[in-house]
């Protein structure tokens, strides 16, 4: 029987009672609202989460391709591409003409990117402060769960997203 005030679906008094939601929905739910936050304190240093991630790469990998880029993270091609336009506005990358294949750019970051990629890391773990949990243990714990599902699968697709490595 349900108390006063409970749903069948999990909400007390308006509020979720989250100890009834599966874990997905849990970690789903988690993402969205750390994401948010985290997009919030990076706009005012003109990054979004997919420009953290790009200004990660380069900044551990050194200048590439527009089209390495992308599929180191993910993505098309043309998706990274307004990516790299909203960096380069923000003088956070630099993008050259390839002199190999005048096709192609290369993109690297630029010394405001490198203190971009700085103050985002800080900003994450602002974002985690908030909540009254260690977020080392919540990241050692976060990539045990992907290290341990990713090997699961057998597709290249899954191994390369625990590992980080580009697909293809």
């Amino acid at each position: 029987m349900l108390d006063r005030g409970e749903s069948s679906l999990g909400y007390t008094a308006g509020m979720p009672d989250m100890d009834h939601w599966p874990t997905g929905r849990l970690l789903s739910t988690a993402a969205r609202l750390v994401e948010h936050s985290w997009n919030e304190k990076l706009g005012a240093i003109g990054l979004t989460h997919a420009g953290v991630i790009a200004i990660e790469v380069l900044a551990a990998q050194g200048p590439m391709t527009q089209a390495q880029l992308a599929q180191y993270v993910r993505v098309q091609a043309q998706t990274m591409g307004k990516t790299l336009s909203r960096l380069e506005t923000h003088g956070h990358i630099a993008r050259v003409r390839s002199t190999s294949d005048r096709r192609s750019h290369v993109v690297s970051l630029t010394d405001r990117g490198r203190e971009a990629v700085t103050a985002a890391v800080e900003m994450e773990r602002s974002v985690l402060a908030a909540a009254s949990i260690d977020p080392d243990v919540l990241r050692q714990e976060l990539q045990a769960v992907v290290r341990e599902l990713a090997s699961q699968f057998a597709s290249p697709e899954a191994k390369a997203l625990a590992d980080g490595s580009p697909v293809g």
